[in-house]
């Protein structure tokens, strides 16, 4: 039985995957993948996911130029997550952070503080002006 017979894909054809920074633990990001990008994914080792709102496959750094390779890919006990490790070039968020998650609530989850420091600006990553 294959490892894609394992996996719960939804509606759509499409699976959550966690990136998690194979050093720290730290998690880098959330993004979805299909069976096409998983399989690039697992093909390349650079991770490449679907994108919903451009509808396109797209590699993680391939505009920006912070790529991240893959460590390793698990799958949880239901099978409708990945879990991909990945040693991460440069930043992870589009907003220039090393984890998509740089926004900490805080007690009673009236405001947010931002918990690490910014590594580029978007500007700067993807030259908009």
């Amino acid at each position: 039985m294959s490892f894609y017979d394992q996996l719960k894909f939804n509606a759509e054809g499409l699976i959550p995957a966690i990136i998690q920074e194979h050093g720290t633990g730290r998690v880098l990001m959330m993004a979805w993948m299909n069976r096409a990008s998983l399989e690039q994914t697992l093909a390349t080792r650079k991770t490449h996911f679907w994108s919903r709102s451009r509808r396109v496959l797209w590699m993680k750094g391939e505009t920006s130029g912070h790529t991240q390779t893959v460590r390793g890919v698990a799958f949880d006990c239901d099978g409708d997550t990945l879990l991909i490790q990945v040693d991460q070039v440069g930043a992870a968020c589009h907003e220039g952070y090393r984890s998509c998650f740089f926004r900490s609530v805080d007690e009673g989850g009236e405001t947010f503080t931002i918990s690490e420091p910014q590594l580029a600006t978007p500007e700067q990553i993807y030259g908009r002006t």
